[in-house]
């Protein structure tokens, strides 16, 4: 084969590989640095929304960086150890979108044998302060509506209901009843009407293709709930540094039932809603996200998460309180973590001998 035919091979190949590149595919380079790190396998999943959740976790003596992180579709991985586990760490960045997908990223590439999911929220639970950390049993997705028109009443079919796209199992939120200054007594009605709550689509791995289901709550995996229990012991931070520091002690909980949505709430009216409908005490932007995904890839999955403020849209009354305490809530979501990975990790040396 003459210089000239080598050439044009070699030319095509790269011509080929850019546009791989160019049209999102993974280039050659890439899949076998996957390849080789999925033969080291599997990992622990660690889903963290942002850089300042992830940070502290970075910086922690308990992380142990292996030097190796792997760039594709606008995320990074990156693989180190936690108390002898292995463990991939990626960014997802803010709202539901970028949690299921870079989820589903992780999921679809990388060899994992669970996932952890951790952050600050916002709550709604009165019983629980800033600094909190909490683990709920259950998640959902608390921004899927069926909006109804206005004249129409809880006694009424949904559109699409009778097709079973609709339905109005999980209740709704009536905007009239968020009326004020009403003052000549009479009942108020509201042209915003009704605001029924719907669950997810999901179509499993192991179910038909194209064939659906349905999902509103979302349980968290039940062994890793178990182990979740032996995090309440756990001693929290409660000092910004040494002239800030909370009244109280922050503790770890179990609860029941947590709820996400691509909104940053801080609204005192819908939070009292949330918690007296469906009794939830974390209000996050993607939890529910990155449990759905793993619901659908049947992935065990839990979420941590440490409470940024007091209460969601009231508490302090200071409009700045989450910004003031990121840190703090983050550094105790990061321990409330790391604790948990090691106990896992303590679980399964365990069971394996």
């Amino acid at each position: 084969m003459g210089i000239s035919a080598v050439a044009c091979i070699v030319l095509s190949a790269i011509l080929m590989l850019n546009a791989q590149q160019s049209n999102g595919a993974l280039s050659a380079e890439t899949q076998m640095l996957i390849e080789e790190a999925n033969m080291s396998g599997p990992y622990l999943g660690l889903v963290i929304p942002n850089s300042f959740e992830m940070d502290p976790l970075l910086q922690s003596p308990n992380f142990t960086s292996s030097n190796l992180f792997i760039d594709f579709s606008g995320r990074r991985f990156r693989f180190g150890t936690i108390a002898n586990k292995q463990v991939i760490l990626v960014m997802t960045g803010l709202s539901m979108i970028n949690a299921a997908i870079t989820t589903q990223l992780l999921l679809s590439v990388f060899n994992i044998e669970g996932v952890v999911h951790y952050g600050i929220a916002g709550h709604a639970n009165p019983s629980f302060n800033l600094a909190d950390v909490v683990i709920p049993q259950y998640w959902s997705h608390s921004a899927l509506w069926s909006w109804q028109r206005y004249g129409k009443g809880p006694q009424d079919e949904l559109p699409l209901e009778a097709n079973g796209d609709y339905t109005r199992e999980f209740g709704y939120l009536n905007v009239a009843n968020y009326t004020v200054n009403a003052t000549d007594g009479s009942s108020y009605d509201n042209l915003l009407n009704n605001i029924w709550f719907q669950p997810e689509e999901v179509f499993p791995i192991d179910g038909t293709p194209e064939e659906r289901q349905h999902a509103f709550w979302v349980a968290v995996d039940p062994l890793y709930y178990e182990i979740s229990q032996k995090l309440e012991e756990l001693e929290l931070e409660r000092c910004l540094n040494a002239t800030t520091c909370l009244p109280h002690t922050p503790k770890v909980a179990r609860v029941q039932r947590g709820t996400s949505a691509s909104i940053f709430l801080s609204n005192a009216a819908y939070r009292s809603f949330l918690y007296d409908k469906f009794n939830i005490t974390p209000l996050d932007m993607e939890s529910a996200s990155v449990g759905l995904i793993c619901l659908q890839q049947r992935v065990p999955f839990i979420a941590i998460r440490s409470l940024s403020s007091s209460l969601t849209g009231g508490g302090s009354g200071d409009p700045n309180e989450a910004s003031k305490f990121i840190t703090l809530a983050s550094k105790n979501s990061v321990t409330a973590v790391v604790e948990f990975i090691e106990q896992l990790s303590l679980h399964q040396l365990l069971i394996n001998h």
